[in-house]
């Protein structure tokens, strides 16, 4: 059951769900749908299609980089990859809402690196909080109730002994900081 739940509701899938509807609320209508679509490609279809092409490489043995070493030039491209999809939504005019989503996104990313420097935090954890936090803001509070989705991704990444409880809760919790970009714009 714990890896159906982290297969399924892995940042890729949650970041490709999640930012169609960002997007779409943020525009108020289907013109959104476009701009999620390149929000999710370079927030997360990008970056996992990055650590498949490692994996069968042979650099790591999964998608989940257990090792913490080793996830620096996930990040990197990560940080890269939602830059690149940022600066085409500014040329773009893409509705504030989404742009807002992705620098939030991008600054969740960067406190992942700084903290994955000296401890494993989970990065499951922070994106499937960071969405659901990121929907209550842009579209309505009632989005809060999918914190149970984000219950689910911590419980099973202890469960496969991937982090700690730790380790999801500081996950989660920063993912859940990042609807204060709203609150702050």
């Amino acid at each position: 059951m714990a890896r159906t739940v982290t297969d399924v509701l892995q940042p890729r899938n949650v970041l490709l769900a999640g930012m169609l509807a960002i997007g779409l609320a943020a525009a108020g209508d289907w013109t959104g749908i476009p701009w999620g679509l390149l929000g999710a490609t370079h927030a997360g279809i990008i970056p996992a299609a990055y650590i498949e092409w490692e994996r069968t490489r042979g650099t790591w043995g999964d998608r989940h980089v257990v090792d913490r070493t080793k996830r620096a030039p996930i990040f990197v491209v990560i940080l890269a990859s939602i830059g690149v999809g940022s600066a085409i939504m500014v040329l773009g005019h893409a509705p504030t809402g989404i742009l807002l989503a992705m620098i939030a996104l991008w600054a969740m990313t960067v406190i992942l690196l700084a903290v994955n420097a000296i401890w494993k935090i989970s990065v499951d954890s922070a994106v499937a909080s960071a969405v659901v936090a990121l929907l209550a803001a842009v579209q309505s509070p009632w989005w809060l109730l999918a914190y149970l989705l984000t219950v689910a991704v911590c419980w099973s990444r202890v469960a496969l002994t991937y982090h700690t409880i730790a380790q999801t809760v500081a996950g989660a919790s920063l993912g859940a900081a990042t609807a204060a970009v709203y609150l702050l714009a």
